[in-house]
Parts: C-alpha cells; structure tokens; sequence
C-alpha cells in the first residue's frame, strides 16, 4: 500500500519541493563535506553544474525507477557525462534503506573518497532515503550515533527528516561498523 501511495503523491510533493525551493531558505542541494552532497532530484539541467563547479563523479538515487524517469539523468547519460550512479531504489515515504543498501552505498561514496570526487546523494528531496545514507557515511567515518549523525546534517540543510525506522536501521548500521570499547558498550 506504501508503494501505491508513494506512487499517488509523486507529483505533487515534486511540485511542493519546487516551489519551497523558490520561495524559502531551502536550497536544492548542500555540500555536507569535501565528499558529499546531500540534494534533491537532480535535473538534467544540473548535470553541468555539478559535474564542473562540484566535481560529482558518483551519484546515488535512492528512487525507484518511476520517480527518475522523466526528469533525471539515465545511467547511460550520467556515464556519458563522467559520472557513476549507483540506484539504491527505496520507496518514498515510508521506506527504510536496507542494511545491505547501507554499507553498499557508503562503500561507493568511500571509494569516489579516496580518488578526491564528490559524490550527489539524493532521493526526491534530499530529506529522508538520502539523509538516511549520508548520516551513514557520517557514522562509518566517524563512529557517530545515528543522533549525532542527524544533528549534524539539519545544521546544514534543516528540513531533513529521518524517521525512527531509519534511525533503528542506522543503529544496526553502527553497531556493525563502529567497533566499541569495553567503557562504550557497558
């Protein structure tokens, strides 16, 4: 049922993130650090921008196929254009990135990491699917709680949401990549 919904609501909630970009502080996508950006759908208007002024050469869409479909770049283009897509595909709204996304996910972005790219992690609005895999990134290379994790990106782009399911995944997340010491985990 989550799925039809999600399906119903695509539109409209696109349309909504449009006009709060145009008429609010948010901003389609932030850099949340030399690596990572955190956005929106990314256009194909937006393929040059941030293939030259960002150095993206890897991009993670957390859709399903029917949300990218019209609007964003195939993975045919993206190569085209010098760029690596991984698809995640996670249902909006109600979807929980799966563990093995995770660590798949935050592997890419390691990897475009240690060759000095930046890699675009979005899902329709750069606000829960993505935010979810970000605050992951930011728990492997940090060892953060999934709090801490959430804290630091609604310091840097406010209207992300990850929900008490996500952050139950990102605590499994942790607890597989942190290693703890006697005094943390006791």
């Amino acid at each position: 049922m989550s799925g039809a919904l999600a399906r119903l609501l695509f539109y409209p909630t696109l349309a909504y993130n449009v006009v709060m970009e145009k008429v609010s502080s948010r901003q389609w996508f932030n850099r949340v650090d030399q690596t990572v950006i955190l956005g929106a759908l990314p256009f194909k208007s937006m393929t040059k921008e941030l293939v030259e002024n960002e150095n993206v050469r890897g991009v993670i869409t957390m859709n399903e196929e029917y949300e990218t479909k019209y609007f964003c770049n195939s993975a045919e283009e993206w190569r085209a254009a010098g760029v690596e897509q991984l698809r995640l595909s996670t249902v909006d709204l109600t979807g929980v990135p799966s563990l093995d996304n995770l660590h798949r996910g935050v592997d890419f972005v390691m990897r475009h990491r240690e060759e000095g790219n930046s890699v675009y992690v979005h899902c329709k609005a750069g606000r829960c699917r993505s935010a979810t895999l970000v605050a992951a990134y930011l728990i492997r290379l940090h060892c953060w709680t999934p709090e801490e994790a959430h804290h630091m990106l609604a310091a840097i782009r406010p209207h992300v949401l990850i929900h008490s399911a996500q952050q139950a995944m990102l605590r499994r997340y942790r607890q597989q990549v942190c290693v703890q010491s006697p005094a943390e985990s006791g």
